[in-house]
């Protein structure tokens, strides 16, 4: 990889991570379209890091409230607001962890496709649309329940598939179960931190069985490029989410799938 494709792959990682559009469908179909070879499991690690690293730093102050009362309610039995909503974070990941580990090899070898992705691309932006059109958002994350929360974790299974988008899922579920969009969008970024961790300890052992040799130049590039685009991206996003809806990521969602159709059929 040169110092283009660098850029190009962390700010298009860096900017869709957390855009209900799917992140993992822009870093297969730019190398396809552009004619780059595979950016390999170094650059994909590097990825995880900058991601995990821009939502961490951004709900840096949730994080330690949550974790701080999540072992309040482990050791003391003491139970508040953040405890619960760290518990739901554990809880609405498990659905993805077990789906990745029981289809981990037909993902990776039967569904990275550029027509898989444009059907998911549209028919799960559809749903996106559909689900931001639903008239009852009134509830903020900490009003989740076990159940809510065990039906978001079985849609973030769903983005398993290439396309669907891990965050445009989630948000999905949360605004039928009617949450807000800013508590929809808030719920997703903090599920995204287990699964971000889970998926980048998958890829660094992939990348240590590998031996395959670690630029570190290319490391600290790509980290610091997806982190600082990650972070923009969050801010930007839940600033103007309840100004502008889900209506212009459902129309580029229908735009790009419509798109890859006609491309590659």
């Amino acid at each position: 990889m040169d110092s283009l494709q660098i850029v190009i792959l962390a700010l298009v990682q860096g900017l869709t991570e957390f855009l209900p559009i799917s992140s993992s469908a822009h870093l297969i179909l730019v190398p396809v379209i552009l004619g780059w070879p595979d950016q390999g499991l170094l650059f994909d690690v590097a990825m995880h890091v900058g991601s995990l690293t821009a939502v961490m730093f951004y709900f840096r102050r949730e994080i330690i409230d949550m974790t701080q009362a999540w072992f309040a309610s482990v050791f003391k039995k003491r139970h508040d607001q953040n405890s619960r909503l760290a518990w739901w974070v554990i809880i609405g990941t498990i659905p993805a962890v077990i789906a990745g580990l029981l289809f981990k090899d037909v993902i990776e070898t039967q569904l990275r496709s550029p027509l898989v992705i444009a059907w998911a691309t549209i028919g799960f932006g559809v749903l996106l649309g559909v689900a931001d059109r639903v008239d009852r958002r009134l509830r903020d994350e900490h009003t989740l329940t076990m159940k809510d929360t065990i039906i978001v974790g079985c849609f973030q299974a769903l983005a398993l598939i290439p396309g669907t988008s891990r965050s445009g899922i989630t948000m999905t579920a949360g605004l039928f179960l009617g949450l807000t969009r800013e508590a929809a969008a808030r719920f997703s970024f903090l599920l995204s931190i287990p699964i971000i961790i889970a998926s980048g300890v998958f890829k660094t052992k992939d990348l240590i069985e590998a031996q395959v040799p670690v630029d570190i130049g290319l490391l600290v590039m790509s980290v610091g490029l997806s982190a600082f685009a990650a972070w923009l991206c969050i801010t930007l996003f839940l600033q103007m989410i309840n100004r502008i809806g889900m209506m212009p990521f459902v129309i580029y969602r229908l735009i790009l799938g419509v798109g890859l159709l006609v491309l590659f059929s």
